[in-house]
């Protein structure tokens, strides 16, 4: 039976590739239908152990002509659309799109190598990203399309980077849950693998990820191209890469359940003892905490041969032990118990970073712009950041942050007419809006009615406490589809609305003609 429903789905689509479907006629609902219905049997295969039904649906998946369809799509609707690999072919036709559908082939693919392109890191060092051809990506997110089902199954429970439906947020409320009571852990472990995803172990990979082996080889031995040359790649994933900071995930998982396993709660000296050891990871950064610093002295040590036996090493600079009431960093936020109470707020680096980000915007992309413009391309970037941080203790620094915005648009503006009056540039510049005064932004009508186009605050920010995802929720298991409905829908309420376009009306009294 299962043979039979088998061919009748390679025979469908068989016979959809064949058909000569334009790129706009395309049903992506239905694609997108068909897809997860593979996705929720291969994870339920997984979950069962039925390795070699899994093998099965894989190959079912990849080579359907919907998988191929949602493939293509992806990589010429995201950011690096744009991009082109060491190839320069871009797909940005749909006579091209539909071309290289059809063009998805694994017999006689042969992956081209990344183009090498360095971007600056924050402690000022480069970081190499690998950028691979458009036929590449699409390989890449067809192949994930496969893989995604089994990695959901078998990650860590506190696994919380790139990872449907989880987030940086999730990881701070579980930290925050384990460290918040006066009987939690004191002691923190600070983990950073050194370039995680540049020495990942091929044979490591090949032996353990649930890939097509002849695939995954040819992307990892693809090589990289760099000033000119060809460069071999022996080590890493492509840094770059769609399916890339999945691989990383799978690589990783483990390390929560090999500490889970080792530290339980046991008796010690005739007396129940925790040892309270818990781990949440976001991507290759990852938090240890105990009770005790020997135990995570011992910590340590496992990790560096669990590691080692991926490739992979600590940074011994960025690797540290601190007391909770000393307080550490992760994912730009700041932990810290104040006298027995956990506070966590954006860290000082952060705030660094951003108003520093600010400056660069505000003096040096949009010096001569006009009024307009400069809250076009500041108010997104407030809204972002404040966003990120709308979760934690965050109201004092955001209020901060819009007292430093607000000096730099004074000297901007100071800067735009030095014969005027400060008074003049003032009314000229910025606006009173009910209590408040120093309001960047302008007067306008539309529609015959007053209204005005503002730059945002960043303390008009709720902050609302956010509600972790539960750690056994599967993305790709349909027991859990009523949850995450729920928490998409109540996600869709919360989140702060787009204020501050033009389009907005606001009624305000003797509203002058645009600036």
């Amino acid at each position: 039976m299962e043979k039979q429903q088998r061919s009748e789905a390679q025979a469908e689509c068989a016979s959809s590739a064949k058909r000569k479907t334009s790129w706009k006629e395309i049903n992506f609902a239905r694609c997108e239908r068909k897809v997860r219905k593979l996705q929720i049997r291969i994870a339920k295969a997984q979950k069962e152990r039925s390795y070699n039904k899994v093998k099965a649906l894989q190959h079912l998946l990849v080579t359907s002509f919907e998988a191929k369809v949602l493939a293509v799509r992806k990589v010429t609707s995201n950011k690096g659309k744009r991009t082109a690999g060491a190839d320069h072919v871009l797909w940005d036709t749909d006579a091209k799109k539909i071309n290289a559908v059809s063009s998805l082939k694994r017999r006689g693919y042969k992956a081209l190598p990344l183009k090498r392109v360095n971007i600056p890191k924050k402690n000022g060092k480069m970081r190499p990203l690998g950028i691979p051809t458009m036929k590449d990506r699409a390989m890449q997110a067809l192949y994930l399309m496969a893989l995604e089902p089994i990695t959901e199954t078998t990650a860590d429970a506190n696994s919380y980077g790139f990872r449907k439906f989880r987030s940086a947020a999730d990881a701070m409320d579980a930290l925050h849950r384990w460290l918040s009571k006066d009987c939690s852990p004191q002691w923190i472990l600070e983990g950073d693998i050194k370039g995680c995803f540049d020495h990942i172990s091929h044979e490591w990979l090949l032996d353990n990820v649930r890939i097509d082996k002849y695939i995954l080889e040819k992307w990892l031995k693809s090589g990289v191209v760099f000033n000119k040359l060809l460069q071999p790649t022996v080590e890493g994933t492509p840094q770059g890469g769609i399916i890339s900071p999945t691989l990383a995930n799978a690589t990783l998982d483990g390390m929560e359940r090999m500490l889970k396993e080792k530290y339980k709660v046991s008796y010690v000296d005739g007396r129940l003892y925790h040892p309270k050891v818990n781990c949440v990871r976001y991507a290759d950064d990852f938090i240890v905490t105990a009770d005790k610093r020997e135990i995570l002295e011992e910590t340590k040590c496992m990790l560096i041969e669990f590691l080692g036996k991926r490739g992979l090493t600590l940074s011994e600079e960025k690797t540290l032990i601190t007391h909770i009431s000393e307080g550490f960093d992760f994912l730009g936020f700041n932990v810290r118990k104040y006298n027995d109470t956990l506070i966590i707020k954006p860290s000082p680096k952060s705030q660094k970073r951003f108003t520093e980000k600010l400056h660069e915007v505000v003096f040096e992309k949009n010096k001569a712009v006009a009024q307009q413009k400069l809250i076009e391309d500041l108010n997104p970037v407030l809204r972002g950041w404040g966003n990120y941080y709308s979760s934690v203790v965050s109201k004092t620094t955001f209020s901060k942050i819009d007292h430093i915005l607000t000096n730099q648009l004074k000297r901007w503006s100071y800067r735009r007419h030095t014969n005027k009056s400060r008074e003049w540039i003032k009314n000229k510049y910025f606006i009173k809006v009910g209590n408040r005064d120093w309001i960047f932004g302008f007067k306008y009508k539309d529609c015959e009615k007053g209204a005005i186009f503002t730059l945002m605050k960043l303390a008009d920010i709720p902050i609302r406490r956010h509600v972790k995802v539960k750690c056994e929720a599967n993305p790709y298991d349909q027991t859990w589809n009523a949850y995450f409905l729920k928490r998409k829908q109540k996600g869709k309420r919360t989140r702060t609305s787009r204020k501050g376009t033009l389009s907005e009306t606001v009624a305000c009294k003797g509203a002058d003609e645009p600036i």
